[in-house]
């Protein structure tokens, strides 16, 4: 089965990602949340504006249409996330990964965080008063109060559809690395695995993908939910790395209840 040839991907140009590399969470450890900052975890698009582009995670330039650029301010260097909705990771991923007169209709830019000086709090009123687009937005921050709030608040997004939660460190500062002054706080685990080979589609996908078989750790599962009609037509290669999510692993080590979610390099 030959994979589709998409439009050039992001990345095609690559950015000096010298100060750009993006503070990255940690998982929950169980710690006391009181006083933390609390906001919902987006299924988005990691974006770095870095005053004239948006670029990835990985310091590749994203080929954003000149309207979504045009109002995003020339003095600060912003972080967040490229977003349309709950649930909506592989539309966005598919829009923004095009290259050639890409079609960002619908796409927000959320921001958590500006790449600066100083503690989060005041980091964050100054993102605040930075005139934005209206396809720009900050993304609401709530002080949490304990364990009770913070569970709350993560059944509450969970049951909307949503990701999960993240949490800061009041007073921190923004590291270029995994910092233990951000936490991620989900129902579902997400991890990696390699693609080695395809299982055939039965039914109404006679003739397409029905599953992709991967390499996790040291066990061969197969993923075959969280794939569009484009992916089973045209999957990700054999050898490509894949991001998945999954509740919990069972007693052999098994990912319970694996959802696809999008090619490794698209991050």
């Amino acid at each position: 089965m030959n994979k589709i040839e998409y439009n050039k991907k992001p990345g095609s140009e690559t950015a000096d990602s010298r100060g750009l590399t993006p503070m990255l969470a940690k998982k929950y450890n169980g710690c006391d949340p009181a006083g933390w900052w609390m906001s919902e975890k987006l299924d988005g698009v990691r974006a770095i504006w870095d005053g004239s582009r948006l670029v990835s995670r990985t310091a590749k330039v994203f080929a954003a249409p000149e309207w979504f650029t045009a109002g995003l301010p020339a003095s600060a260097v912003l972080d967040g996330e490229l977003w349309e909705g709950r649930g909506k990771f592989q539309q966005t991923v598919g829009k923004v990964r095009t290259q050639y007169d890409p079609d960002w209709s619908g796409v927000e830019y959320v921001l958590f965080d500006l790449i600066a000086e100083g503690p989060f709090e005041q980091r964050l009123e100054r993102l605040k008063e930075l005139p934005l687009p209206s396809h720009a937005r900050v993304l609401d921050q709530v002080r949490c109060s304990g364990q009770r709030h913070l569970q709350e608040r993560l059944i509450a997004i969970i049951s909307l559809g949503g990701e999960g939660v993240m949490l800061r460190r009041p007073g921190s500062l923004y590291e270029h690395k995994r910092s233990g002054a951000l936490l991620k706080v989900k129902r579902f685990e997400t991890h990696e695995a390699v693609v080695t080979g395809y299982e055939p589609g039965k039914g109404k996908y006679e003739g397409l993908v029905g599953a992709l078989l991967c390499r996790f750790r040291d066990k061969l599962i197969e993923i075959g939910t969280g794939l569009t009609d484009e992916l089973r037509l045209c999957p990700p290669a054999i050898g490509s790395r894949i991001t998945f999510k999954f509740f919990e692993l069972t007693e052999k080590g098994m990912p319970r209840f694996p959802v696809y979610l999008a090619e490794r390099d698209y991050e």
